[in-house]
């Protein structure tokens, strides 16, 4: 999935007809195209048409009878092909989870124990949830179900969906159960995070030059949403994005400056800083010295402590 300077966002407002749960086919509206995030859950069942999937920077395949699972603000697109077949349910996680009292970023931190059915969400990047028939086809009644209860709903109707939707989850938790265990107990949550934080590290390290380097832009390339990121650098380094690159942008500006005869000028250009006063600025409220002073005095030490009154 090719990275997309903006990713939109989407909430229930937009996409669906009613704030809790909705469901649709390929008639009731046309299938995004290009990578996107909303800020609800979502499982989309291919009835027919072979594609893949782009969820974060993993592809899967995406063939019939196989179900994806996407968590709120995860970046991903199914490209469907002409002509194909598909469902799409969308719910938020006060319908789902109203018990859990969660910040939908920490939705990877949940255990299985105490939200089972977070499984497949939680674990969409490394399994493909494709079924036989035989174990299709009930699906395909739970799915024929909610759509004419969502169509016609009364009193009491929410409860039913809900249900509904749960006997759906639970059914593909129970056919994938083993896979689905293994993964959390090998945290493999915890790993897509960190390496989803690796790529951005590794996006900062070849990019530290550019001038316009933004949250946005970091996001997008690393396939995260410029909120998710911002939370998940809290939490894993205690560091705001703004923070990390200043810190990455001096930790260049040392390596030049110790390790090369470069002008002042040069160094805060090939660190990212389009202003030089601004950089020397910058750098003396970080290490106590102007860039140039601060050279002479790592280089030799004696030499600028004898200069000193």
């Amino acid at each position: 999935m090719p990275p997309k300077r903006e990713v939109p966002t989407y909430v229930m407002q937009q996409r669906s007809e009613l704030m809790d749960f909705y469901i649709r086919d390929q008639r009731g509206r046309a299938a995004e195209t290009t990578p996107h995030r909303h800020e609800y859950f979502q499982i989309q069942v291919n009835l027919g048409g072979d594609t893949v999937q782009h969820i974060g920077n993993v592809q899967r395949p995406f063939t019939r009878r196989t179900l994806a699972f996407i968590l709120p603000h995860r970046v991903h697109v199914i490209p469907h092909p002409a002509h194909s077949d598909f469902v799409v349910i969308n719910f938020s996680q006060t319908f789902l989870l109203p018990h859990l009292q969660c910040d939908p970023m920490d939705l990877e931190e949940v255990s299985i124990l105490q939200a089972p059915e977070l499984s497949p969400f939680r674990f969409q990047e490394h399994l493909d949830f494709c079924l036989d028939e035989a174990d299709f086809q009930p699906l395909c009644q739970l799915l024929e179900q909610m759509r004419v209860l969502d169509a016609n709903r009364q009193f009491g109707s929410r409860e039913i969906l809900k249900g509904l939707l749960l006997q759906l989850i639970g059914r593909v938790c129970t056919l994938y159960a083993e896979p689905l265990r293994q993964l959390a107990d090998g945290n493999a949550a915890q790993l897509s995070r960190r390496d989803a934080l690796g790529r951005m590290s590794d996006y900062l390290r070849r990019n530290i030059n550019d001038p316009d380097l933004c949250l946005h832009k970091v996001a997008a390339a690393t396939y995260l949403s410029p909120t998710y990121l911002t939370h998940w650098l809290r939490k894993e380094i205690g560091k705001t994005f703004s923070e990390l690159v200043l810190e990455r942008r001096m930790h260049a500006a040392r390596n030049y400056l110790l390790n090369g005869s470069r002008p002042v000028g040069e160094v805060a250009r090939l660190c990212g800083f389009a202003d030089e006063a601004y950089f020397s600025r910058r750098f003396r409220q970080m290490h106590g010295l102007p860039p140039g002073q601060f050279r002479r005095q790592q280089r030799d030490p004696g030499a600028t402590q004898a200069a000193m009154p």
